[in-house]
């Protein structure tokens, strides 16, 4: 089984996307004058930072038991190690990159709604590969969160029109 990268890059990856959205967040706080949407993308941030927790945990626990889970002769694998080479994957850029400081709060949440997808998909393939139910059930609550995120933003953007 020909190994292609470890399980230390790959939830780096989960790591800086965490990161990246909680940064995203708080700054697209200061875009908008809504209170009702000033606090769902706070609760957004402190969410994203409740999952780097759990990613910095199980990066460390799962880095103990095998540093190569991630093998060449899967598709899902092969996914994830373009997401993790090409910080998303599709070219998808982190959400913080994409902005230019001039956006409507319309275009933050369409931006916060595509790296929330990207996020999503990178958990689905992440799910498939930890080696344990409960760490494939952290993640799977993490994904569920990840879900009620897109929900709440596309909410805000529906009310905005």
């Amino acid at each position: 089984m020909d190994t292609i990268f470890g399980i230390d890059k790959i939830f780096e990856m989960a790591k800086n996307m965490e990161l990246d959205g909680a940064q995203f967040y708080r700054q697209a706080v200061e875009k908008t004058s809504n209170d009702d949407i000033k606090q769902v993308l706070l609760d957004l941030a402190a969410m994203e930072d409740g999952h780097l927790k759990i990613f910095e945990q199980m990066r460390k626990e799962l880095s103990k038991q095998n540093k190569n889970l991630f093998s060449a002769d899967n598709q899902v694998a092969l996914y994830l190690k373009n997401m993790t080479d090409n910080r998303g994957g599709e070219r998808i850029r982190s959400p913080l990159e994409r902005l230019s400081g001039n956006e409507t709060i319309k275009e933050i949440l369409e931006v916060a709604i595509d790296g929330e997808k990207a996020s999503m998909l990178f958990y689905i393939g992440l799910k498939e590969f930890v080696p344990n139910r409960a760490n494939k059930d952290q993640i799977e609550t993490i994904i569920k969160e990840e879900f009620s995120h897109l929900v709440a933003l596309n909410l805000n953007l529906t009310v905005l029109g």
